[in-house]
């Protein structure tokens, strides 16, 4: 279970992903139905740490205080050499199986420290030839918002940051509580899509009525047989300019985007109420027990009665 977190206070490092980190982990949500984390901020010296943005923070602990957390989270920073203090702590951390999670350029930190050698990897799209050319050893995934590959989670730039750390807490905890802090961060517990949407400029860049109109009518019919022929002649388009609008838009296919929200609902469903299995899978729009078991297993590596024993009602009380 996701508790201890230390969070990694290294120099030269980016306020906006460190602010991140502890608006996701250093807060206590449980008035407002969500967890609460043992936080500790730690550096390799106590005193002054500077920032890349002209000013320094008092930092109060040192690396010790992070030997026993379930978690390690590096910010972003200025690329360049670190202390190896901070990479053994994130050696040890690895060794003892905790997770990793760095935002933006703090990938380069877990790439000096080793971890990500046989691992797939992101960081900022601006970064990301620099990364693969620097460590060989890690395959960089360029148009994704984080990677999760054996507890080592690298988010893209910047509000993906944000992604990877739901997605951990989504994993640790379950859809109930990640829904708590994106509630309160004012966020959507889950964006799909990748970077690639944001490199280069599309056709269309703000959201149509047309499109979000049919993105609420899909919602309210999750239970039923929706075909993208269907749902272009909702939105009063051709199906191609449909697809290719839909995927301007939300960086992803209206099929993919359409089971993405049946598994959020499914999660739900399983956390929050007793209904069976078999129902819960009609009532998302998967048909039966078996497609919504090949579903979580393929996009959360677990069956739909493993994920009710470990985030339903029961297991919250």
């Amino acid at each position: 279970m996701l508790q201890r977190v230390a969070i990694l206070a290294v120099p030269d490092l980016a306020p906006f992903e460190f602010g991140v980190l502890w608006e996701v982990f250093g807060l206590d949500r449980r008035e407002h139905g969500g967890p609460a984390f043992d936080v500790t901020i730690v550096t390799a010296e106590p005193g002054l740490v500077p920032t890349n943005a002209g000013y320094s923070m008092h930092i109060e602990h040192d690396l010790s205080a992070a030997a026993n957390a379930d978690l390690i989270a590096v910010p972003a920073r200025t690329i360049g050499p670190l202390d190896e203090r901070y990479l053994e702590v994130i050696r040890a951390a690895e060794a003892r199986g905790a997770w990793l999670l760095s935002m933006c350029s703090g990938a380069f930190v877990l790439a000096q420290a080793g971890v990500l050698d046989g691992r797939r990897s992101t960081t900022h799209w601006m970064y990301a030839a620099r990364l693969q050319r620097e460590h060989p050893a890690t395959t960089v995934d360029p148009d994704v918002l984080y990677v999760d590959d054996r507890r080592v989670i690298t988010g893209a730039g910047t509000a993906a940051g944000i992604d990877a750390c739901l997605h951990l807490v989504r994993h640790e905890l379950g859809a109930a509580a990640t829904a708590a802090i994106a509630r309160r961060m004012i966020v959507p517990p889950h964006r799909d899509g990748g970077q690639s949407q944001y490199i280069s400029p599309v056709e269309i860049t703000t959201r149509s009525d047309d499109l979000s109109t049919i993105c609420e009518w899909m919602l309210d019919h999750l239970d039923e047989e929706l075909s993208v022929d269907e749902l272009a002649r909702r939105a009063h388009l051709s199906t191609r300019t449909f697809a290719r609008r839909f995927r301007a838009e939300l960086g992803t296919s209206p099929a993919a985007w359409l089971n993405r929200q049946r598994l959020l609902r499914a999660q739900e469903l399983l956390e929050l109420s007793d209904s069976p299995i078999e129902h819960i899978a009609r009532q998302c729009g998967f048909g039966s027990s078996a497609v919504l078991r090949h579903h979580f297993g393929r996009s959360l590596q677990t069956t739909p009665q493993a994920y009710r024993r470990a985030f339903g009602r029961q297991q919250r009380a």
